[in-house]
């Protein structure tokens, strides 16, 4: 099917081009959410008279969105999440979880602007991008941690995958000697 795009899709194109489209992908979600018109001789007439009423809708949200990614560009969060000692999630963190540690930072974002292809499922510095309209896009770090004092020490640059990191015990440096009393009397008979 054509249809004319009513705005920049990206991976598809720009605002006024003419594409070829499977049917269901423009009768599903371009047509219904206002993004494209079927390419008809009447469409098309339409459009060009309401381009310029288009063009400025589109360049206001660009601004809008410009401003939230100024005041989010480069923050990170804390996303706080039991973990096992290697650092495995015994959930995940979702899009839906980094909407709601955007909210609680005062950041009104829809799921369908987080572009996480999978869950995160260790903990440790995420970089998550956000598309904020078509043409603005910004990355922020999710810091998935088990403590807010781990995420300080994960944001210094520790890697809190080992007993050593969790605990502040050297693995390497434990003997067999730190717990049991080599000259302990192995029958329990004390003489």
């Amino acid at each position: 099917m054509d249809v004319i795009l009513l705005e920049r899709i990206s991976k598809l194109g720009q605002m006024g081009e003419t594409v070829k489209v499977r049917d269901g992908f423009a009768r599903n979600y371009l047509l219904p959410q206002g993004k494209a018109l079927r390419a008809n001789e009447a469409n098309k007439k339409r459009f060009e008279t309401e381009r310029a009423t288009l063009e400025a809708r589109n360049l206001e949200r660009k601004s809008e969105a410009q401003k939230v990614a100024d005041v989010l560009g480069g923050k990170s969060f804390i996303v706080v999440r039991a973990a096992g000692e290697t650092g495995q999630l015994y959930g995940s963190v979702a899009a839906r979880d980094i909407i709601d540690a955007l909210a609680a930072a005062g950041f009104n974002i829809g799921r369908n602007q987080v572009d996480l292809n999978n869950p995160i499922k260790t903990i440790g510095l995420h970089d998550v991008t956000l598309h904020l309209h078509s043409e603005v896009e910004i990355t922020v770090q999710l810091n998935v941690a088990r403590s807010a004092d781990e995420a300080e020490r994960q944001q210094k640059g520790e890697t809190l995958t080992s007993a050593d990191a969790i605990y502040g015990v050297d693995e390497d440096a434990l003997r067999p000697e730190d717990f049991f009393d080599p000259d302990a009397d192995r029958d329990g008979d004390e003489e």
